[in-house]
């Protein structure tokens, strides 16, 4: 339960975190809130040389509108979000599944982006971007660049960021007046889903049901063509792969799938 040696450098502009990140390459971590990188390291699963801190990077948190687009700020943190009064009136479904990670030790420390990088699909909030419709934007040597939620999360713990880049904001279409809703079943309050699903603008997404978080495309297109919500939930594992495990076998996370996902559809519907 001891991490390797590693050396420890803080970084105090977001411009000197990218230039700590070009300098050593695959030989460096970025640390936000440290609650999926330090178990790693811990259990010697992540041995980085270099370990460069962004927690003190007030530039990266904030929540503003723009136009008809709600920005955060990577490095928002959870108990941020769950009171933030843009989140609350123009995207409460984030507001809301950030009130639902973890405990509050985890939500006063964690970051949306040190969720959304780590890209584990048992996680709420890379559900809850993806049904958002959200777009994540990264910096690096070569500039800036945008990434749609539906290209960034590419396999278990896989994202398309590079080695010297460093997610800065994410962006999404403000949900002012939109129906929304959130389920997700586990065994004990805090643990990690064993199913989880987003409802927001006819999107919907699944936790837990696959190598990366996904949307449930089925159940959106019979939404579209003027399904009810019970025909629409009955698709929602369609096209999923989810883990079968002695605990929660494939066939029983395709069952809560269609179940919660019939009860977040009808939270969006009052």
């Amino acid at each position: 339960m001891i991490p390797a040696s590693f050396q420890y450098l803080r970084a105090s502009t977001v411009d000197e975190a990218l230039t700590l990140l070009a300098s050593h390459g695959d030989d460096a971590k970025v640390l936000a809130g440290g609650h999926s990188l330090l178990p790693l390291m811990k259990l010697r699963l992540a041995a980085p040389e270099y370990l460069v801190d962004i927690g003190p990077l007030d530039e990266l948190r904030y929540v503003r509108l723009e136009g008809d687009e709600v920005v955060i700020g990577a490095l928002s943190r959870y108990s941020a979000l769950v009171q933030d009064p843009v989140l609350l009136e123009h995207a409460p479904l984030l507001a809301h599944v950030s009130g639902e990670v973890g405990d509050r030790q985890v939500r006063h420390r964690g970051t949306i982006g040190g969720s959304l990088v780590h890209a584990d699909s048992a996680a709420d909030l890379p559900a809850a971007v993806l049904a958002s419709d959200a777009v994540l934007v990264a910096r690096g040597p070569s500039g800036e660049r945008r990434i749609p939620a539906a290209e960034f999360f590419l396999g278990p713990f896989t994202t398309p960021l590079e080695p010297a880049e460093l997610l800065t904001e994410i962006r999404l279409p403000a949900q002012t007046g939109q129906g929304w809703g959130f389920e997700k079943f586990t065994r004990r309050a805090i643990d990690w889903a064993m199913v989880g699903v987003t409802v927001v603008g006819g999107r919907v997404g699944l936790v837990n049901m696959g190598g990366v978080p996904l949307r449930a495309t089925a159940t959106e297109e019979a939404l579209a063509a003027g399904a009810s919500i019970d025909d629409a939930a009955a698709l929602a594992a369609e096209g999923t792969n989810p883990p079968d495990e002695p605990h929660a076998t494939a066939e029983y996370r395709r069952h809560l799938a269609r179940v919660l996902t019939r009860r977040a559809l009808a939270q969006a519907s009052r």
